[in-house]
């Protein structure tokens, strides 16, 4: 296990994002505007609900996001696609965190409910990731459940995310 920190300010994660976090090849975030939190405010590898690891982490809620002018003109929400591309970016942020090696990929996900919308009136959305397995062999790979909470609201659910880490082959 890596000794990394269980919280993480807008700065480190520029730095994951720029590959200076976990190191050159290894988890990175993407950077904005595709990085969809500004801080981690907790993270583990033996906590949340199965005591395999979880994530939590916010974004603020500004009327000036990028995706409000373009989805859509005139009914500005955040997409759906994002608040899973949020979820996926932090389950394979705790995989560098523990310090496992490799890129990161999304593998898929098996069941995404949208129960509610992010508007540009919100405060703050919660990220909460939960993993239900992790599977450290040559694929290094964790199975998650998550949800994204909009000023307390229930507005996403996921259920068996799937995120892995390889090493890059050859150059």
């Amino acid at each position: 296990m890596a000794d990394f920190p269980r919280t993480f300010d807008k700065e480190a994660l520029l730095a994951c994002a720029r590959g200076e976090l976990f190191g050159p090849g290894n988890a990175q975030l993407p950077l904005p505007p595709m990085l969809m939190m500004d801080r981690i405010t907790d993270i583990s590898a033996d906590g949340g609900a199965h005591g395999k690891g979880h994530v939590v982490a916010e974004l603020d809620i500004r009327p000036d996001l990028w995706f409000f002018p373009c989805h859509f003109a005139g009914n500005p929400v955040m997409p759906g696609c994002l608040m899973l591309d949020g979820l996926w970016q932090l389950t394979g942020f705790n995989l560098g965190w523990r310090g496992w090696q490799g890129q990161g990929f999304a593998l898929g996900v098996g069941e995404v409910k949208l129960t509610g919308m992010i508007r540009p009136d919100r405060s703050l959305v919660r990220y909460f990731v939960d993993f239900t397995k992790v599977i450290d062999r040559r694929l290094k790979m964790g199975v998650a459940d998550g949800r994204l909470e909009a000023d307390g609201e229930v507005v996403c659910e996921v259920t068996g995310m799937r995120v892995g880490l390889a090493i890059a082959q050859g150059g």
